[in-house]
């Protein structure tokens, strides 16, 4: 992932930005990590797997007065709208037949997520010391066209279906999954909704 955003940022910033950015991998857990300061921190959908108080006080600590914290995550629960060129993307297909090979709690990388993510991030940011919530929603892109390999790699994309998990049984796995596929849609090509997105925006005093 970092040497694509490297390879994306040498693409699309001048020269002389590209020069002052820096990537790191490290944990949010392990911040400050003698970063310094900034205007703004942007957590996209990944503030529920940290630590979220010590990471929210720590973010609050690294950004300067008036400095912004933007939480961004997909909005649920969005239509999922009328008649398509190509049948929906079967998820709920696709779902029953993850837990038929990793058990009926959702996995979750090395872990299990038996009552799912958790939310209340308004609160754990309200806690720490962030002010002023602003909501913003981004509008999907509208109906996309997902090919085979597209709705393959979405499900490995996942923790709770990551490739890692399947141990020796993965090739059997994404045999019956394309296979599942296939029998939705012969030609390969599928229909699915663009989730919007929410944003939200917290300010430090």
């Amino acid at each position: 992932m970092i040497a694509e955003a490297r390879r994306l940022s040498g693409e699309a910033v001048a020269a002389v930005a590209a020069d002052r950015t820096v990537w790191l991998r490290a944990r949010a857990e392990e911040l400050p990590a003698g970063l310094g300061t900034f205007d703004v921190a942007v957590f996209g959908q990944s503030f529920h797997w940290m630590d979220r108080p010590l990471v929210a006080s720590v973010v609050r600590e690294l950004l300067r007065p008036g400095g912004a914290l933007v939480h961004v995550a997909e909005l649920k629960g969005g239509a999922v709208g009328g008649k398509t060129r190509w049948p929906r993307v079967p998820y709920e297909d696709i779902g029953r037949l993850v837990r038929e090979y990793l058990g009926p709690v959702r996995r979750a990388g090395r872990g299990v997520l038996p009552s799912g993510t958790p939310g209340g991030e308004a609160g754990v940011f309200q806690r720490a010391g962030f002010l002023g919530r602003e909501r913003h929603v981004v509008p999907g892109a509208g109906e996309l066209e997902r090919g085979e390999d597209d709705v393959v790699a979405r499900v490995f994309s996942l923790s709770s279906s990551a490739p890692g998990l399947f141990g020796h049984r993965l090739a059997g796995f994404e045999a019956e999954l394309r296979g599942l596929l296939r029998a939705r849609s012969p030609e390969g090509c599928f229909a699915e909704r663009a989730s919007d997105t929410e944003v939200f925006v917290w300010r430090t005093p």
